[in-house]
């Protein structure tokens, strides 16, 4: 006779979740298919390519590679849980104002990353921004408008911080 192990904690965009699934499960496809939350994407399954970005703790972290018993009792933010329907998150807004995707397969990493980057640095420079944006690949060639979106979120970000002081 087996033993079952108990349910494994999440936490994921404000919500608590006791999910009964393998430990060692990726946490993508927990999200994915268990949680059907669909912004964080299969890309590469070895963690490189950054599709399937999601802050635990508010880092940057890439899904596919981290097993989900490892992420119990942590704080996960998945790209539906930056903003909500009709309140976007800044940065998901500076994204579609500057008209930064093309194919859009990428876009949930460089939003993700993009917002932990502007968590600990509210005004960063062009150097700044392609050293937390390199780990996510791009192979439309949006760079320059993806650029272009971080400065206009960075700016964002300010004017609502001074309107709220």
């Amino acid at each position: 006779m087996s033993i079952k192990p108990p349910p494994i904690p999440l936490y994921v965009n404000g919500k608590d979740y006791a999910l009964d699934v393998p430990g060692d499960a990726p946490l993508l496809y927990i999200l994915r298919n268990d949680l059907e939350l669909n912004g964080p994407k299969y890309g590469c399954g070895l963690g490189q390519c950054g599709a399937c970005t999601v802050l635990i703790d508010g880092r940057p972290a890439r899904s596919c590679v981290i097993p989900v018993k490892g992420v119990a009792g942590r704080r996960v933010t998945t790209l539906e849980g930056l903003g909500r329907k009709g309140a976007l998150h800044v940065v998901q807004r500076a994204f579609i104002e500057e008209q930064a995707a093309q194919c859009g397969y990428c876009l949930n990493g460089m939003i993700m990353a993009t917002v932990a980057l502007l968590r600990i640095n509210p005004n960063p420079d062009d150097e700044q921004i392609r050293d937390a944006l390199s780990h996510n690949l791009c192979r439309c060639g949006t760079h320059v408008e993806i650029m272009q979106a971080v400065h206009r979120a960075a700016k964002l970000m300010t004017e609502t911080m001074e309107e709220s002081e």
